[in-house]
């Protein structure tokens, strides 16, 4: 198992490049990988790492280097994964309510695409008709994920096309002469039951009769990560052992060599990221202690979008006494990454590690109160490599003609 990067070494690389700093440890990221391809070597399972987690160059290239393939839910994450160096049969596109034209212009790279509309499904098939293979996504009703905000496949979700309008579908395919090979479904995150797999299974199990030219079973990803110290994240194995006894026993899979895909964005960077930041102000207010440091909800937005909670390590002090805090950030709102948590105690000066904060970090970041982004920084074989520098004040007036 990697452990987590020491106290000391984060200490150094803060020191060398500067708070507020991101930290990747890219063995980790391939440890998280190597857990996925070892527990479904039962099965045909195809893996596809999902971009939208973290797009820095280095980390999707160190990501192919790995063997894993890549999934994008944008045109320029296309982009982003050619550049990186990914064949289009290693890249798969899924859309979400954009125009007709950006899936054109993806379907000229030649990667894999699912499609999550009708009016899109009709468009594709008038213009490729069975040319292209394409895989639709489907919306199952089924209610599963961490939060609201990242549960995607119940009946109050904009994401894929609702199982109940099987026929519309089939209409389509008989006007357009449209190929479906794959059917795609995620139906949220932060999903820790097997079984929220399983039904998902059944559910597009039940639909393999209607698709005569299907090769693919896609069920998205959503794997469950530990945030908290005492959590765990999926067994593996036992999902695999689920979901190959699913396959084995269902009647319309007989005599069908389907191949089975999976997209984790958070499950493979998310325990391999540090955000480090500096304490800057102690203030005792009689009742709370706050403990704010050089970071806020520009950096990491998580705790204030979702209530998440990221463990956070005072790794200039850890062997303080323990004392109750509440850890905010320097924009002009709430932003607060824990509140009532017991830390060691905490200097102004001190360096924090928050952590898990590899996945939907950087990645949601911005310039608000025009704060600067962080640096990024990837570990490989205990060396610190800057893969992404800064931003300056510079960065801030780019792109802006001054015209008044």
């Amino acid at each position: 198992m990697t452990e987590r990067l020491s106290n000391e070494f984060l200490l150094q690389v803060a020191k060398e490049f500067g708070t507020p700093l991101y930290v990747y440890h890219a063995e980790k990221i391939k440890e998280q990988y190597g857990k996925l391809t070892s527990a479904f070597s039962i099965l045909n399972t195809k893996f596809f790492y999902a971009s939208k987690a973290l797009t820095n160059i280095n980390i999707l290239r160190y990501i192919k280097n790995i063997g894993c393939n890549v999934d994008c839910s944008s045109l320029n994450e296309v982009k982003l994964a050619l550049h990186a160096g990914f064949e289009p049969s290693g890249i798969l596109y899924t859309s979400n309510g954009i125009s007709f034209a950006e899936i054109e212009e993806v379907a000229a790279a030649g990667v894999h695409i699912n499609i999550d509309s009708l009016s899109n499904l009709e468009k594709f098939g008038k213009k490729f008709g069975n040319s292209y293979p394409v895989g639709v996504r489907i919306r199952p009703n089924i209610m599963a994920g961490g939060n609201l905000k990242i549960s995607t496949g119940h009946t109050a979700s904009k994401f894929g096309i609702p199982v109940q309008q099987i026929a519309e579908i089939e209409k389509i395919m008989q006007d357009t002469n449209v190929r479906i090979h794959a059917l795609h479904i995620h139906t949220g995150s932060d999903i820790k039951d097997a079984d929220v797999f399983v039904k998902g299974i059944e559910v597009l199990f039940d639909l393999i009769t209607h698709f005569p030219d299907l090769k693919i079973i896609d069920l998205g990803g959503g794997f469950k990560v530990p945030y908290k110290p005492d959590e765990g994240e999926v067994n593996m194995p036992l999902l695999a052992e689920k979901i190959k006894e699913t396959f084995d026993s269902h009647p319309q899979t007989q005599n069908k060599d389907l191949q089975l895909w999976f997209e984790p964005g958070k499950f493979i960077v998310s325990e391999s990221g540090y955000l480090l930041t500096t304490v800057t102000v102690l203030k005792d207010t009689g009742e709370i202690t706050f403990a704010a440091v050089d970071s806020g909800l520009n950096h990491l937005i998580r705790p204030m979008m979702y209530d998440a909670y990221h463990h956070i390590v005072n790794i200039s002090n850890p062997a303080g006494d323990e004392k109750k805090y509440w850890v905010t950030g320097n924009i002009c709102e709430t932003d607060n990454f824990a509140t009532d948590r017991i830390l060691n105690e905490i200097r102004e000066g001190d360096v924090l590690a928050i952590l898990n904060g590899g996945a939907y970090g950087f990645e949601m970041s911005s310039n608000y109160n025009s704060r600067y982004k962080p640096a990024e920084v990837l570990v490989i074989e205990s060396k610190a490599h800057l893969i992404r520098e800064r931003d300056e004040f510079d960065d801030l007036l780019r792109k802006q003609p001054e015209v008044v």
